[in-house]
């Protein structure tokens, strides 16, 4: 606790100083252009990540960077998604996914959850993942498998966002734009899905047109690593 306390004091002299007149603005009205929904890991900094500035980035997280379909049991999730984009006009959402996913972890091995009920319900909104992973990536090693599980479930979750009718209507029109992340921890690259090959591409050569729905290619994955929830 004395180190959070510290860093209180540091943002006071240090950060808050520099950006004092934006932050003065930021207390009258916010406009961020960017929905950003990731997983609680504390190894992601999604500001960090995109050196973004504060009022760039509403962000949401949770464990495993899940978006339960419109109308289940995450009012928590459904309210922020409707706040950013019918509020605040966000006109794009970026679900990112990281690399060694604990919360990845549990899905796929669901006998480590015996002792977290809570986690493993929450989890069900992720079951489609779970089952993708099953059928299609049943031959791959540990680590393999894990990194594809972190992909797939960026899609399934991206298809469930598609369901929140805020989104749904402002895609039609072109209004509003989502993208899929994956944030790899260990070496700090970040992979998009590109629709065009349906795959995911480093950001860098990526083309962030529209995501649309179409067949993803089955590929084995760049790499992993195991971390289930214990």
């Amino acid at each position: 606790m004395e180190k959070l306390v510290r860093g209180v004091k540091a943002f006071q002299d240090e950060e808050f100083t520099e950006y004092r007149g934006l932050f003065q603005q930021l207390a009258l009205v916010q406009t961020p252009e960017t929905l950003f929904i990731t997983c609680s890991d504390s190894r992601i900094d999604p500001s960090l990540i995109t050196h973004s500035k504060p009022g760039d980035l509403f962000i949401m997280r949770n464990a495993g960077n899940i978006v339960p379909p419109y109308g289940t049991s995450g009012e928590g999730e459904g309210a922020t998604i409707e706040y950013a984009v019918a509020a605040l006009g966000v006109k794009d959402i970026v679900i990112c996914g990281h690399s060694r996913c604990g919360a990845m972890g549990g899905l796929l091995h669901p006998e480590h959850l015996k002792s977290l009920p809570a986690v493993r319900a929450w989890l069900g909104h992720a079951e489609s993942t779970r089952r993708i992973i099953q059928k299609h990536y049943s031959d791959l090693t540990p680590e393999q498998m894990l990194t594809a599980c972190v992909e797939e479930n960026v899609l399934v979750q991206l298809n469930h966002l598609r369901t929140h009718p805020e989104v749904a209507a402002r895609l039609v029109t072109g209004e509003i734009r989502i993208h899929g992340w994956l944030y790899e921890i260990e070496s700090g690259e970040v992979y998009a899905y590109e629709p065009k090959e349906a795959q995911f591409v480093p950001l860098a050569d990526a083309t962030l047109d529209p995501l649309v729905d179409r067949a993803r290619q089955r590929r084995a994955p760049r790499h992993g690593g195991t971390e289930p929830l214990k």
